[in-house]
């Protein structure tokens, strides 16, 4: 709880509520895993495009991935430890809706450069495909 005291005095003076609301809010569902690669945590919970049972926290990232991208996510973290690699960005088409679905890996470093962990960030693109011209604000 110190070290989320700590950030949240760098960034403003959010309550603990406000931000739990701006984490659940952002158009982005994200999970963060640690140095040892085990999943710590994520957001939108119920909304999420790959849904995760609670069970998961704790567990390594391996075993919640489908084999066939298994190698590809291995070789990610790989070079993110070996400060090779920053961000990866990829996207798929899912369902039959073909619903396109942004991923982006991101090395999570101390200011120092030393590896801690990895944000993994999915975006739905679908709706923000579909966007022509331009709106407004307010229009």
């Amino acid at each position: 709880m110190d070290s989320l005291r700590r950030w949240l005095r760098l960034i403003g003076k959010l309550s603990y509520e406000l931000l739990d609301a701006v984490l659940e809010t952002i158009p982005v569902e994200f999970s963060v895993l640690d140095g040892d690669d085990k999943v710590v945590g994520w957001n939108k919970h119920e909304t999420r495009v790959f849904k995760r049972p609670e069970g998961v926290v704790g567990r390594n990232v391996r075993d919640c991935h489908p084999k066939k991208s298994l190698d590809k996510v291995e070789k990610i973290l790989e070079e993110m430890k070996e400060n090779k690699l920053d961000k990866a960005r990829f996207w798929i088409e899912l369902g039959p809706q073909k619903k396109r679905v942004l991923i982006e890996y991101y090395a999570l470093r101390t200011k120092e450069g030393k590896y801690l962990g990895c944000l993994e960030a999915t975006q739905d693109l679908t709706d923000i495909q579909k966007l022509k011209g331009e709106k407004r604000l307010l229009d």
